[in-house]
């Protein structure tokens, strides 16, 4: 095992950005940029031995500050999407930064993915990143202490650890926005990718991809993954939710009790043999499948990433949590906790 930090670029300002690559015994290793504590690779070998990076991406840190992607990055205080950019906490509302259509607040309005933050090697397969949100960023109540964890065992899994602490009552709800691609990005779509979703049940949006408050049965859908089909299966299928979305773009409750650590997804790429287990604690995941990625954004080694290069499996709180009381709920108090592990297994 060893960890290594290198230099990767400069931000606009001249601050420095690190990459740091944890390897592992097996000579599969993961490589965090210190610009939004980002997944900029992970490097696995396919059936015939050969390596390849699975992790959809940019050389450098301008392509990652021109992209409307988010890939690979830590992303808060709240993931994914607020109604109107509101909320109400402990009686009192909040209108924090409209950042998609000027009317919802989309990825916390950029503040976590787009900071640099600090860094250190805490053992010989681990990294540490933190950063902290001051109080009003972006319009969230509370400063919030925020720490991110990557490990790289020899079991082959990438854990990453969240923690962050407000200093008074808040919303959170941290993911990583990875798009992985098992084929490698150089070897086109992942619509032949065979997915499994350890999930009952989704939940549905509206025009403006916010949930309805309804958790619909996958039975019977194009949404049902439970046993393993391929992505692109039934991504063209005749089906409101699909044709708002250009494809797949939805939260999945999963399975079994919050707070455990359980089974989320699988995923087989036929062609390469490499395979991903998600595991997570947290009551969802959102599955995006690249939808609106159209060729003109230009990633690693010049490739240019065509629709569905790429998908996400984003854990998570469910998608405008505050504004739906009847999903589980994200609220934390002042010296409370947001605590959270993700495992990539390869």
């Amino acid at each position: 095992m060893s960890v290594t930090k290198t230099h990767f670029d400069f931000m606009p300002d001249g601050t420095e950005v690190h990459l740091f690559t944890i390897t592992n015994n097996n000579e599969i290793s993961a490589g965090i940029i210190t610009r939004g504590a980002t997944l900029q690779s992970f490097v696995c070998p396919d059936k015939d031995g050969n390596m390849g990076d699975i992790i959809m991406g940019f050389d450098n840190v301008a392509a990652h500050i021109a992209s409307g992607t988010y890939t690979g990055n830590v992303i808060g205080q709240y993931a994914n999407r607020l109604c109107g950019g509101k909320f109400t906490v402990a009686g009192k509302e909040y209108q924090v930064t409209q950042n998609e259509k000027g009317k919802t607040c989309l990825h916390g309005g950029g503040e976590y993915n787009s900071a640099v933050w600090k860094a250190i090697i805490i053992d010989d397969d681990a990294v540490e990143f933190s950063y902290v949100s001051e109080d009003g960023n972006e319009g969230f109540p509370g400063k919030v202490e925020v720490t991110v964890i990557y490990r790289l065992t020899d079991r082959n899994e990438l854990e990453i650890h969240y923690n962050a602490v407000p200093d008074r009552e808040t919303v959170i709800n941290m993911t990583n926005h990875a798009y992985f691609n098992l084929g490698t990005t150089a070897n086109g779509d992942v619509l032949d990718h065979e997915l499994q979703l350890f999930c009952d049940a989704f939940t549905p949006t509206d025009a403006d991809s916010i949930p309805t408050g309804e958790i619909r049965s996958v039975e019977g859908t194009a949404f049902d993954f439970r046993e393993p089909k391929k992505i692109g299966k039934d991504i063209g299928a005749d089906d409101e939710q699909l044709i708002m979305c250009r494809g797949y773009d939805h939260n999945f409750c999963v399975n079994g009790p919050v707070g455990k650590v359980r089974p989320v997804a699988k995923v087989t790429d036929e062609k390469s043999g490499r395979k991903l287990e998600v595991m997570s604690d947290l009551p969802g995941v959102q599955l995006y499948t690249g939808n609106f990625l159209d060729g003109t954004e230009m990633g690693k080694n010049g490739i240019a990433l065509g629709k569905h290069y790429g998908f996400c499996l984003e854990t998570q709180y469910y998608p405008d949590t505050p504004n739906q009381p009847t999903f589980p709920q994200c609220t934390f108090k002042k010296g409370e906790a947001f605590k959270s592990l993700t495992i990539f297994k390869v």
